[in-house]
Protein backbone atom coordinates (compact mmCIF):
# COMPACT_ATOMS: atom_id res chain seq x y z
CA UNK A 1 0.00 0.00 0.00
CA UNK A 2 1.01 3.40 -0.91
CA UNK A 3 1.71 6.16 1.46
CA UNK A 4 -1.32 7.41 2.85
CA UNK A 5 -2.55 11.43 2.76
CA UNK A 6 -3.96 13.19 6.45
CA UNK A 7 -4.04 15.82 7.91
CA UNK A 8 -2.62 14.02 11.38
CA UNK A 9 -0.52 11.97 9.26
CA UNK A 10 3.50 14.14 10.44
CA UNK A 11 4.72 11.34 13.14
CA UNK A 12 6.97 14.13 14.44
CA UNK A 13 4.39 14.60 17.64
CA UNK A 14 4.78 12.05 20.99
CA UNK A 15 1.61 10.44 21.08
CA UNK A 16 0.98 7.99 23.68
CA UNK A 17 -1.75 5.63 23.77
CA UNK A 18 -2.41 3.70 27.52
CA UNK A 19 -4.97 1.27 25.89
CA UNK A 20 -3.57 -1.94 27.29
CA UNK A 21 -6.58 -2.44 29.07
CA UNK A 22 -9.32 -1.87 27.02
CA UNK A 23 -7.29 -3.42 23.64
CA UNK A 24 -8.49 -6.36 21.91
CA UNK A 25 -7.01 -9.37 22.69
CA UNK A 26 -5.74 -10.76 19.45
CA UNK A 27 -4.16 -14.59 19.29
CA UNK A 28 -2.83 -14.76 15.82
CA UNK A 29 -4.26 -14.34 11.94
CA UNK A 30 -7.72 -16.32 11.13
CA UNK A 31 -6.50 -15.60 7.67
CA UNK A 32 -3.55 -14.61 5.60
CA UNK A 33 -4.09 -12.95 2.57
CA UNK A 34 -2.10 -14.03 -0.31
CA UNK A 35 0.62 -12.12 -0.81
CA UNK A 36 0.22 -8.59 -3.47
CA UNK A 37 3.77 -7.66 -3.84
CA UNK A 38 3.69 -4.01 -5.70
CA UNK A 39 7.17 -3.08 -4.57
CA UNK A 40 10.30 -2.67 -6.20
CA UNK A 41 13.09 -5.89 -5.84
CA UNK A 42 15.92 -3.09 -6.84
CA UNK A 43 14.88 -1.55 -3.32
CA UNK A 44 14.56 -4.30 -1.65
CA UNK A 45 17.94 -5.74 -2.24
CA UNK A 46 19.12 -2.17 -0.90
CA UNK A 47 17.71 -3.00 2.09
CA UNK A 48 19.10 -5.68 2.86
CA UNK A 49 22.86 -4.40 1.67
CA UNK A 50 21.87 -1.70 4.24
CA UNK A 51 21.26 0.98 1.90
CA UNK A 52 17.74 2.43 2.75
CA UNK A 53 15.75 5.25 0.98
CA UNK A 54 12.92 6.59 2.35
CA UNK A 55 10.68 9.82 1.21
CA UNK A 56 13.42 11.12 -0.91
CA UNK A 57 16.29 10.62 2.25
CA UNK A 58 18.90 8.06 2.43
CA UNK A 59 20.85 6.57 5.02
CA UNK A 60 23.60 3.82 5.16
CA UNK A 61 22.25 1.50 8.47
CA UNK A 62 25.72 0.02 8.94
CA UNK A 63 24.66 -2.67 10.86
CA UNK A 64 22.21 -1.12 12.58
CA UNK A 65 18.15 -1.15 11.92
CA UNK A 66 16.16 1.61 10.92
CA UNK A 67 14.85 2.66 14.41
CA UNK A 68 18.67 3.11 15.60
CA UNK A 69 19.00 6.04 13.52
CA UNK A 70 18.99 9.65 15.32
CA UNK A 71 17.53 12.85 14.14
CA UNK A 72 15.95 11.10 11.29
CA UNK A 73 13.67 13.58 9.31
CA UNK A 74 10.02 13.76 9.85
CA UNK A 75 9.31 12.77 6.29
CA UNK A 76 11.52 9.57 6.36
CA UNK A 77 9.90 8.57 10.02
CA UNK A 78 6.88 8.48 8.59
CA UNK A 79 7.30 6.45 6.04
CA UNK A 80 9.48 4.26 7.98
CA UNK A 81 6.68 3.54 11.02
CA UNK A 82 3.97 3.32 8.07
CA UNK A 83 5.33 -0.26 6.63
CA UNK A 84 5.56 0.54 3.36
CA UNK A 85 8.62 -0.54 2.74
CA UNK A 86 7.62 -4.37 3.65
CA UNK A 87 6.32 -4.23 -0.10
CA UNK A 88 9.82 -4.11 -1.13
CA UNK A 89 11.49 -7.19 1.07
CA UNK A 90 8.70 -8.95 0.36
CA UNK A 91 9.17 -9.20 -3.13
CA UNK A 92 12.76 -10.62 -3.26
CA UNK A 93 12.59 -14.09 -4.76
CA UNK A 94 13.24 -16.99 -2.32
CA UNK A 95 12.38 -14.72 0.57
CA UNK A 96 15.33 -13.11 0.39
CA UNK A 97 13.85 -10.01 2.41
CA UNK A 98 12.61 -11.72 5.03
CA UNK A 99 15.49 -11.95 8.05
CA UNK A 100 15.65 -7.99 7.50
CA UNK A 101 11.86 -7.68 7.39
CA UNK A 102 11.56 -9.81 11.09
CA UNK A 103 14.67 -7.70 12.49
CA UNK A 104 13.45 -4.47 11.70
CA UNK A 105 9.89 -5.88 12.94
CA UNK A 106 11.05 -7.19 15.98
CA UNK A 107 13.69 -3.62 17.09
CA UNK A 108 10.33 -1.63 16.60
CA UNK A 109 7.69 -3.98 18.39
CA UNK A 110 10.06 -3.75 21.26
CA UNK A 111 10.63 -0.18 20.95
CA UNK A 112 7.33 1.11 19.65
CA UNK A 113 4.95 -1.40 19.69
CA UNK A 114 3.04 -0.98 22.96
CA UNK A 115 1.86 2.47 21.79
CA UNK A 116 4.53 4.72 22.98
CA UNK A 117 6.46 7.09 21.07
CA UNK A 118 6.42 8.39 17.26
CA UNK A 119 4.04 6.48 14.35
CA UNK A 120 0.77 6.41 16.87
CA UNK A 121 -0.85 8.94 14.88
CA UNK A 122 -4.07 7.73 13.30
CA UNK A 123 -3.07 7.83 9.61
CA UNK A 124 0.25 5.82 10.41
CA UNK A 125 -1.25 3.61 12.30
CA UNK A 126 -3.67 2.54 9.83
CA UNK A 127 -1.33 1.93 7.11
CA UNK A 128 0.98 0.15 9.23
CA UNK A 129 -2.35 -2.38 10.31
CA UNK A 130 -2.87 -3.15 6.62
CA UNK A 131 0.18 -3.57 5.61
CA UNK A 132 1.13 -6.24 8.79
CA UNK A 133 -2.28 -7.72 7.74
CA UNK A 134 -1.19 -8.04 3.54
CA UNK A 135 2.11 -8.91 4.53
CA UNK A 136 1.08 -11.85 7.37
CA UNK A 137 2.29 -14.92 5.88
CA UNK A 138 5.59 -12.93 4.98
CA UNK A 139 6.15 -11.53 8.48
CA UNK A 140 4.58 -15.11 10.43
CA UNK A 141 6.67 -17.46 8.72
CA UNK A 142 9.49 -18.25 11.49
CA UNK A 143 9.41 -15.66 13.53
CA UNK A 144 11.13 -15.69 16.32
CA UNK A 145 8.86 -16.90 19.22
CA UNK A 146 9.46 -14.00 21.73
CA UNK A 147 7.93 -11.60 19.02
CA UNK A 148 4.56 -13.76 18.34
CA UNK A 149 3.25 -12.43 20.83
CA UNK A 150 4.40 -8.99 20.55
CA UNK A 151 3.24 -8.94 17.39
CA UNK A 152 -0.24 -10.17 18.20
CA UNK A 153 -0.85 -7.24 20.96
CA UNK A 154 0.58 -4.62 18.68
CA UNK A 155 -2.25 -5.27 16.40
CA UNK A 156 -4.78 -5.51 19.25
CA UNK A 157 -3.57 -2.02 20.17
CA UNK A 158 -3.48 -0.73 16.69
CA UNK A 159 -6.77 -1.53 16.10
CA UNK A 160 -7.77 -0.10 19.33
CA UNK A 161 -6.33 3.20 18.18
CA UNK A 162 -8.23 2.99 14.81
CA UNK A 163 -11.40 2.29 16.43
CA UNK A 164 -10.74 5.49 19.18
CA UNK A 165 -9.73 8.20 16.82
CA UNK A 166 -11.54 7.38 13.47
CA UNK A 167 -14.59 8.87 14.66
CA UNK A 168 -12.44 12.11 14.45
CA UNK A 169 -10.91 11.63 11.52
CA UNK A 170 -11.11 14.10 8.65
CA UNK A 171 -13.43 12.92 6.38
CA UNK A 172 -11.71 11.20 3.22
CA UNK A 173 -8.88 9.01 2.87
CA UNK A 174 -8.00 9.52 6.84
CA UNK A 175 -11.38 8.42 7.75
CA UNK A 176 -12.07 5.93 4.87
CA UNK A 177 -8.18 4.34 5.63
CA UNK A 178 -8.78 3.65 9.31
CA UNK A 179 -12.06 2.11 8.61
CA UNK A 180 -10.76 0.26 6.40
CA UNK A 181 -7.86 -1.14 8.42
CA UNK A 182 -10.78 -1.70 10.85
CA UNK A 183 -12.33 -4.36 8.43
CA UNK A 184 -9.00 -5.64 7.40
CA UNK A 185 -8.12 -6.36 11.29
CA UNK A 186 -12.13 -8.10 11.79
CA UNK A 187 -11.49 -10.25 8.44
CA UNK A 188 -7.85 -11.18 9.35
CA UNK A 189 -7.53 -11.30 13.25
CA UNK A 190 -8.18 -14.13 15.76
CA UNK A 191 -10.45 -12.38 17.89
CA UNK A 192 -11.77 -9.82 16.31
CA UNK A 193 -14.78 -11.48 14.25
CA UNK A 194 -17.22 -9.74 16.14
CA UNK A 195 -16.35 -6.42 14.99
CA UNK A 196 -16.79 -6.75 11.25
CA UNK A 197 -20.26 -5.71 11.46
CA UNK A 198 -20.06 -2.28 13.13
CA UNK A 199 -16.66 -2.10 11.53
CA UNK A 200 -18.26 -2.58 7.62
CA UNK A 201 -21.41 -0.16 9.10
CA UNK A 202 -19.07 2.69 9.78
CA UNK A 203 -17.55 2.04 6.16
CA UNK A 204 -20.53 2.03 4.91
CA UNK A 205 -21.55 5.33 6.15
CA UNK A 206 -18.17 7.34 5.76
CA UNK A 207 -18.33 6.17 2.07
CA UNK A 208 -21.85 7.89 1.16
CA UNK A 209 -20.57 11.08 3.15
CA UNK A 210 -17.15 11.15 1.95
CA UNK A 211 -17.74 10.10 -1.90
CA UNK A 212 -20.44 11.60 -4.23
CA UNK A 213 -22.24 10.56 -6.96
CA UNK A 214 -19.83 11.48 -9.07
CA UNK A 215 -16.89 9.56 -7.33
CA UNK A 216 -15.51 12.74 -6.19
CA UNK A 217 -14.03 13.70 -2.52
CA UNK A 218 -13.85 17.21 -1.25
CA UNK A 219 -10.50 17.39 -1.01
CA UNK A 220 -10.21 16.91 -5.02
CA UNK A 221 -6.73 15.49 -4.58
CA UNK A 222 -5.68 13.21 -7.12
CA UNK A 223 -3.67 10.68 -4.90
CA UNK A 224 -5.54 10.77 -2.06
CA UNK A 225 -8.75 9.46 -4.37
CA UNK A 226 -6.58 6.98 -5.25
CA UNK A 227 -5.90 5.37 -1.72
CA UNK A 228 -9.05 5.42 -1.24
CA UNK A 229 -9.69 3.50 -4.20
CA UNK A 230 -7.17 1.35 -3.12
CA UNK A 231 -8.26 0.59 -0.08
CA UNK A 232 -12.12 -0.43 -0.81
CA UNK A 233 -10.77 -2.54 -3.30
CA UNK A 234 -8.62 -4.50 -1.21
CA UNK A 235 -11.20 -4.85 0.84
CA UNK A 236 -13.56 -5.74 -1.73
CA UNK A 237 -11.01 -8.84 -2.67
CA UNK A 238 -10.50 -9.63 1.19
CA UNK A 239 -14.19 -9.78 1.32
CA UNK A 240 -14.06 -12.60 -1.61
CA UNK A 241 -10.98 -14.25 -0.30
CA UNK A 242 -12.83 -15.20 3.06
CA UNK A 243 -15.99 -15.77 2.14
CA UNK A 244 -17.95 -13.14 2.85
CA UNK A 245 -20.80 -11.60 0.56
CA UNK A 246 -19.65 -7.99 -1.13
CA UNK A 247 -20.33 -4.81 1.05
CA UNK A 248 -23.14 -2.90 -1.28
CA UNK A 249 -21.59 0.51 0.07
CA UNK A 250 -17.76 -0.71 -0.54
CA UNK A 251 -18.95 -1.70 -4.58
CA UNK A 252 -21.00 1.16 -4.83
CA UNK A 253 -18.38 3.79 -4.26
CA UNK A 254 -15.55 1.66 -5.98
CA UNK A 255 -17.98 1.89 -9.47
CA UNK A 256 -18.20 5.59 -8.98
CA UNK A 257 -14.87 6.06 -8.26
CA UNK A 258 -13.14 3.52 -11.01
CA UNK A 259 -14.17 6.26 -14.04
CA UNK A 260 -13.00 9.17 -11.94
CA UNK A 261 -9.66 7.93 -11.58
CA UNK A 262 -9.12 6.76 -15.11
CA UNK A 263 -9.78 10.38 -16.65
CA UNK A 264 -7.13 11.80 -14.15
CA UNK A 265 -4.92 9.42 -15.38
CA UNK A 266 -2.08 10.51 -17.78
CA UNK A 267 -0.92 9.19 -20.77
CA UNK A 268 2.08 7.65 -19.12
CA UNK A 269 -0.17 6.10 -16.18
CA UNK A 270 0.48 9.07 -13.79
CA UNK A 271 -2.19 11.47 -12.08
CA UNK A 272 -2.24 14.87 -12.74
CA UNK A 273 -0.47 16.46 -9.71
CA UNK A 274 -2.69 19.12 -8.05
CA UNK A 275 -4.57 20.49 -4.78
CA UNK A 276 -1.63 17.94 -2.48
CA UNK A 277 -1.32 14.72 -4.96
CA UNK A 278 1.48 13.25 -6.14
CA UNK A 279 1.60 11.05 -9.59
CA UNK A 280 1.12 7.84 -7.34
CA UNK A 281 2.67 5.09 -6.92
CA UNK A 282 3.98 2.89 -9.97
CA UNK A 283 1.39 0.52 -10.70
CA UNK A 284 -0.89 1.46 -7.74
CA UNK A 285 -3.70 2.43 -10.19
CA UNK A 286 -3.49 0.00 -12.54
CA UNK A 287 -3.90 -3.24 -10.03
CA UNK A 288 -6.52 -1.56 -7.98
CA UNK A 289 -8.46 -0.98 -11.28
CA UNK A 290 -7.93 -5.31 -11.98
CA UNK A 291 -9.21 -5.75 -8.92
CA UNK A 292 -12.24 -3.32 -9.06
CA UNK A 293 -13.67 -5.99 -12.10
CA UNK A 294 -15.11 -3.06 -13.88
CA UNK A 295 -15.27 -2.55 -17.76
CA UNK A 296 -12.79 0.19 -18.40
CA UNK A 297 -14.80 3.59 -18.80
CA UNK A 298 -14.06 7.57 -18.20
CA UNK A 299 -16.27 10.50 -16.91
CA UNK A 300 -18.28 12.17 -19.55
CA UNK A 301 -17.56 16.13 -18.80
CA UNK A 302 -15.85 16.67 -15.39
CA UNK A 303 -14.28 14.53 -13.63
CA UNK A 304 -14.22 15.72 -9.71
CA UNK A 305 -13.95 18.89 -11.25
CA UNK A 306 -10.80 18.08 -13.74
CA UNK A 307 -11.66 18.18 -17.39
CA UNK A 308 -9.30 16.26 -20.11
CA UNK A 309 -8.45 15.86 -23.73
CA UNK A 310 -6.62 14.01 -25.75
CA UNK A 311 -6.39 9.69 -25.82
CA UNK A 312 -4.52 7.28 -25.26
CA UNK A 313 -1.27 8.55 -26.31
CA UNK A 314 -1.79 12.83 -25.57
CA UNK A 315 -3.15 13.78 -22.57
CA UNK A 316 -4.12 17.12 -21.28
CA UNK A 317 -6.09 17.62 -17.75
CA UNK A 318 -6.77 21.12 -16.42
CA UNK A 319 -8.52 22.22 -13.46
CA UNK A 320 -11.76 23.44 -14.13
CA UNK A 321 -12.95 23.67 -10.76
CA UNK A 322 -12.89 25.93 -7.61
CA UNK A 323 -10.42 24.59 -4.98
CA UNK A 324 -11.65 24.00 -1.65
CA UNK A 325 -11.60 26.44 0.39
CA UNK A 326 -11.81 26.87 4.05
CA UNK A 327 -11.31 23.59 6.81
CA UNK A 328 -9.75 20.87 5.18
CA UNK A 329 -8.15 23.18 2.02
CA UNK A 330 -4.98 23.41 4.31
CA UNK A 331 -2.96 21.37 0.71
CA UNK A 332 -5.02 22.49 -1.95
CA UNK A 333 -3.37 24.27 -4.66
CA UNK A 334 -4.84 27.89 -6.40
CA UNK A 335 -4.37 26.15 -9.26
CA UNK A 336 -7.88 27.03 -11.01
CA UNK A 337 -7.65 26.58 -14.80
CA UNK A 338 -3.96 25.42 -14.79
CA UNK A 339 -3.40 22.26 -17.34
CA UNK A 340 -0.90 19.69 -17.20
CA UNK A 341 0.59 18.15 -20.60
CA UNK A 342 1.61 14.84 -21.20
CA UNK A 343 2.64 12.71 -24.53
CA UNK A 344 3.59 8.96 -24.88
CA UNK A 345 5.81 8.41 -21.30
CA UNK A 346 7.05 11.82 -21.53
CA UNK A 347 5.39 14.54 -19.42
CA UNK A 348 5.92 18.30 -21.18
CA UNK A 349 4.01 20.90 -19.31
CA UNK A 350 3.72 20.22 -15.45
CA UNK A 351 2.62 21.62 -12.31
CA UNK A 352 5.39 22.25 -9.64
CA UNK A 353 4.25 19.79 -7.35
CA UNK A 354 3.07 19.94 -3.34
CA UNK A 355 6.40 20.07 -1.81
CA UNK A 356 5.13 17.91 0.82
CA UNK A 357 8.72 16.73 1.76
CA UNK A 358 10.46 19.56 1.35
CA UNK A 359 9.31 21.93 4.43
CA UNK A 360 6.32 23.74 4.69
CA UNK A 361 7.94 27.17 2.44
CA UNK A 362 8.27 24.38 -0.37
CA UNK A 363 4.47 23.19 0.03
CA UNK A 364 3.23 26.93 0.61
CA UNK A 365 5.65 27.59 -2.87
CA UNK A 366 3.89 24.47 -4.59
CA UNK A 367 0.26 25.70 -3.87
CA UNK A 368 0.49 29.06 -5.47
CA UNK A 369 -1.28 30.14 -8.45
CA UNK A 370 2.51 30.97 -10.45
CA UNK A 371 3.51 27.36 -9.66
CA UNK A 372 1.04 26.43 -12.31
CA UNK A 373 0.53 26.36 -15.82
CA UNK A 374 -1.35 28.75 -16.51
CA UNK A 375 -2.03 32.77 -15.66
CA UNK A 376 -1.39 34.45 -12.63
CA UNK A 377 -1.91 38.29 -11.60
CA UNK A 378 1.45 39.68 -10.94
CA UNK A 379 1.09 39.65 -6.82
CA UNK A 380 -2.10 38.15 -5.77
CA UNK A 381 -2.89 34.31 -6.34
CA UNK A 382 -5.95 33.20 -7.58
CA UNK A 383 -7.59 31.91 -4.29
CA UNK A 384 -5.56 33.38 -0.84
CA UNK A 385 -5.29 32.96 2.73
CA UNK A 386 -6.31 34.81 5.53
CA UNK A 387 -4.70 38.00 6.16
CA UNK A 388 -2.68 38.27 8.96
CA UNK A 389 -2.93 33.71 9.27
CA UNK A 390 0.04 32.40 11.58
CA UNK A 391 2.91 31.69 9.18
CA UNK A 392 4.79 29.15 11.35
CA UNK A 393 4.05 26.47 9.40
CA UNK A 394 2.21 28.26 6.13
CA UNK A 395 1.93 24.81 4.39
CA UNK A 396 -0.63 23.76 6.48
CA UNK A 397 -2.61 26.87 6.01
CA UNK A 398 -6.53 26.97 4.65
CA UNK A 399 -7.83 29.11 1.64
CA UNK A 400 -10.36 31.69 2.77
CA UNK A 401 -11.10 33.36 -0.75
CA UNK A 402 -11.04 31.93 -3.85
CA UNK A 403 -13.03 31.58 -6.85
CA UNK A 404 -16.78 31.43 -6.48
CA UNK A 405 -17.41 30.82 -10.42
CA UNK A 406 -15.72 28.93 -13.08
CA UNK A 407 -17.65 27.80 -16.45
CA UNK A 408 -16.59 25.35 -18.31
CA UNK A 409 -17.85 24.84 -21.99
CA UNK A 410 -16.68 21.81 -24.08
CA UNK A 411 -16.78 21.35 -27.80
CA UNK A 412 -16.24 18.39 -30.70
CA UNK A 413 -14.95 19.66 -33.69
CA UNK A 414 -13.43 17.90 -36.76
CA UNK A 415 -10.12 18.09 -36.10
CA UNK A 416 -10.10 19.12 -32.45
CA UNK A 417 -11.64 18.78 -29.05
CA UNK A 418 -11.77 22.10 -27.15
CA UNK A 419 -12.84 23.44 -23.97
CA UNK A 420 -13.19 27.42 -23.08
CA UNK A 421 -13.16 28.06 -18.97
CA UNK A 422 -13.26 30.78 -16.77
CA UNK A 423 -12.98 31.91 -13.08
CA UNK A 424 -13.69 34.98 -11.32
CA UNK A 425 -10.91 35.13 -8.47
CA UNK A 426 -10.04 38.04 -9.39
CA UNK A 427 -13.34 39.55 -9.54
CA UNK A 428 -13.31 41.02 -6.28
CA UNK A 429 -10.11 42.54 -5.69
CA UNK A 430 -9.93 43.66 -9.37
CA UNK A 431 -12.86 43.13 -11.73
CA UNK A 432 -11.11 40.88 -13.81
CA UNK A 433 -12.01 37.02 -14.87
CA UNK A 434 -9.77 35.08 -16.43
CA UNK A 435 -10.30 33.83 -19.56
CA UNK A 436 -8.50 30.84 -21.13
CA UNK A 437 -9.54 28.37 -24.39
CA UNK A 438 -7.68 25.35 -25.60
CA UNK A 439 -7.83 23.16 -28.79
CA UNK A 440 -6.13 19.77 -29.23
CA UNK A 441 -5.83 18.37 -32.20
CA UNK A 442 -7.21 15.00 -32.19
CA UNK A 443 -3.88 13.77 -33.61
CA UNK A 444 -2.30 15.37 -30.91
CA UNK A 445 0.10 17.46 -32.96
CA UNK A 446 -1.05 21.09 -32.11
CA UNK A 447 -2.53 22.26 -28.99
CA UNK A 448 -3.94 26.02 -29.64
CA UNK A 449 -4.41 28.43 -26.43
CA UNK A 450 -5.38 31.66 -25.43
CA UNK A 451 -5.43 33.04 -21.99
CA UNK A 452 -7.03 36.90 -21.33
CA UNK A 453 -8.03 39.10 -18.22
CA UNK A 454 -11.54 41.06 -18.76
CA UNK A 455 -13.91 43.56 -16.99
CA UNK A 456 -16.92 41.73 -17.69
CA UNK A 457 -19.57 44.30 -16.38
CA UNK A 458 -20.32 47.80 -15.37
CA UNK A 459 -19.10 47.14 -11.41
CA UNK A 460 -16.13 44.93 -12.78
CA UNK A 461 -14.74 48.16 -14.64
CA UNK A 462 -15.15 50.23 -12.11
CA UNK A 463 -13.46 48.20 -9.62
CA UNK A 464 -10.82 48.30 -12.42
CA UNK A 465 -10.65 52.10 -12.96
CA UNK A 466 -9.60 52.08 -8.89
CA UNK A 467 -7.08 49.37 -9.50
CA UNK A 468 -5.62 51.06 -12.63
CA UNK A 469 -5.66 54.31 -10.76
CA UNK A 470 -3.12 53.45 -8.28
CA UNK A 471 -0.18 51.96 -10.71
CA UNK A 472 2.06 54.65 -10.31
CA UNK A 473 4.35 53.82 -13.56
CA UNK A 474 1.35 53.81 -16.29
CA UNK A 475 2.84 50.21 -17.60
CA UNK A 476 -0.51 48.61 -16.73
CA UNK A 477 -1.43 46.08 -14.86
CA UNK A 478 1.43 43.19 -14.93
CA UNK A 479 0.10 38.85 -15.11
CA UNK A 480 2.38 35.95 -17.27
CA UNK A 481 1.10 32.69 -18.42
CA UNK A 482 3.51 30.51 -17.18
CA UNK A 483 4.11 27.34 -18.86
CA UNK A 484 6.43 24.75 -16.30
CA UNK A 485 8.37 22.00 -18.18
CA UNK A 486 9.22 18.64 -16.88
CA UNK A 487 13.20 18.70 -15.81
CA UNK A 488 14.16 15.75 -18.53
CA UNK A 489 12.83 17.99 -20.91
CA UNK A 490 15.52 20.32 -22.66
CA UNK A 491 14.50 23.57 -23.74
CA UNK A 492 15.91 26.75 -25.60
CA UNK A 493 14.86 30.02 -26.87
CA UNK A 494 14.97 29.36 -30.91
CA UNK A 495 13.63 31.13 -34.20
CA UNK A 496 15.41 34.51 -33.66
CA UNK A 497 13.87 34.68 -29.60
CA UNK A 498 10.41 34.30 -31.60
CA UNK A 499 10.04 30.31 -29.96
CA UNK A 500 10.75 27.99 -27.93
CA UNK A 501 12.10 24.32 -28.93
CA UNK A 502 11.24 21.69 -26.19
CA UNK A 503 13.46 18.35 -26.93
CA UNK A 504 11.86 15.20 -24.78
CA UNK A 505 13.84 11.81 -23.22
CA UNK A 506 11.42 10.13 -26.17
CA UNK A 507 13.24 12.46 -28.99
CA UNK A 508 9.73 14.06 -29.87
CA UNK A 509 10.63 17.81 -30.43
CA UNK A 510 7.44 20.61 -29.81
CA UNK A 511 7.79 24.23 -30.56
CA UNK A 512 6.36 26.65 -28.74
CA UNK A 513 5.26 30.46 -30.15
CA UNK A 514 2.87 32.77 -29.01
CA UNK A 515 1.15 35.88 -30.75
CA UNK A 516 0.12 39.31 -29.52
CA UNK A 517 2.00 42.26 -27.63
CA UNK A 518 3.88 39.69 -24.51
CA UNK A 519 7.46 39.39 -23.95
CA UNK A 520 8.54 35.44 -24.11
CA UNK A 521 11.31 34.19 -21.92
CA UNK A 522 12.58 31.18 -20.38
CA UNK A 523 13.29 31.56 -17.01
CA UNK A 524 14.42 28.80 -13.78
CA UNK A 525 11.43 26.62 -12.12
CA UNK A 526 11.64 23.95 -9.56
CA UNK A 527 10.04 20.46 -10.03
CA UNK A 528 8.95 19.66 -6.16
CA UNK A 529 9.90 15.59 -6.96
CA UNK A 530 9.30 13.65 -3.39
CA UNK A 531 11.55 10.66 -5.04
CA UNK A 532 14.89 13.32 -5.00
CA UNK A 533 16.16 14.53 -2.27
CA UNK A 534 16.11 18.27 -3.05
CA UNK A 535 14.15 19.92 -5.42
CA UNK A 536 14.79 19.57 -9.31
CA UNK A 537 15.43 22.31 -11.51
CA UNK A 538 13.60 22.87 -14.47
CA UNK A 539 12.34 25.87 -16.93
CA UNK A 540 9.26 27.95 -17.49
CA UNK A 541 8.31 29.20 -20.70
CA UNK A 542 6.70 32.76 -19.49
CA UNK A 543 4.82 35.59 -21.10
CA UNK A 544 4.73 38.50 -19.90
CA UNK A 545 2.05 41.19 -20.48
CA UNK A 546 -0.14 44.26 -19.63
CA UNK A 547 -3.58 45.39 -19.09
CA UNK A 548 -4.50 49.02 -19.53
CA UNK A 549 -7.96 48.57 -20.54
CA UNK A 550 -10.65 46.70 -19.56
CA UNK A 551 -9.08 43.20 -21.62
CA UNK A 552 -5.66 41.65 -22.81
CA UNK A 553 -5.42 38.65 -24.28
CA UNK A 554 -2.12 36.31 -25.66
CA UNK A 555 -2.23 33.47 -27.91
CA UNK A 556 0.12 30.53 -28.13
CA UNK A 557 0.57 27.35 -30.09
CA UNK A 558 2.89 24.63 -28.72
CA UNK A 559 3.34 22.07 -31.78
CA UNK A 560 5.16 19.25 -32.84
CA UNK A 561 5.80 17.43 -36.38
CA UNK A 562 3.09 14.67 -36.79
CA UNK A 563 5.11 12.02 -37.90
CA UNK A 564 6.72 11.93 -33.85
CA UNK A 565 3.61 10.76 -32.53
CA UNK A 566 4.07 7.81 -30.48
CA UNK A 567 4.40 4.55 -32.20
CA UNK A 568 0.73 2.36 -31.88
CA UNK A 569 2.46 -0.35 -30.39
CA UNK A 570 4.12 1.60 -27.09
CA UNK A 571 1.86 -0.44 -24.70
CA UNK A 572 0.43 2.45 -23.11
CA UNK A 573 -2.77 2.39 -20.80
CA UNK A 574 -5.94 3.48 -21.96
Amino acid sequence: MQPMQGRIGLSDRLVVWRADVTAPRVTGFAWQPLPAFTGSEEQGMRMVAGDLSLAGHKVMLEGRTPWQIAAAPAPFRDALHGFAWLDDLAILPDGGGRATAQLWLSDWLLRDGRGRGLGWSLALVAQRQIAMITHARFLSHAIAAKDRPRLAGALGRQFRVLQLRAPHATPGSERIAALSAQVASALTLAGLQDRLKPALSALAQACADDIDAGGAIMSRNPEELLTVFAHLTFLALLLRETGKPGDPAIDTAIARIAPTLRSLRHADGSLVRMHGGGRGGPGVLDRALARSNLRPSRNAGLAMGYARLGGRRISLIVDAAAPPLGPGSHRAHAATLAFELVSGRAPVIVSSGRGLGFGPQWQRTGRATASHSTLSLTGYASARLARGADRADPGQQDFVTGPRTVDVQHSEMKTAQAIALSHDGWRRTHGLVHLRSLQLAHDGSLLRGEDGLAAMTAADRLTLDRVLSQLRDGKGLRYTVQFHLHPDAVAKIDMGGTAVSIQLPNRETWVFRHTGDAALSLAPAVYLDEERLRPRATKQIVLSAALSGYGSAVSWTLARPVGLLPAPDDGLED
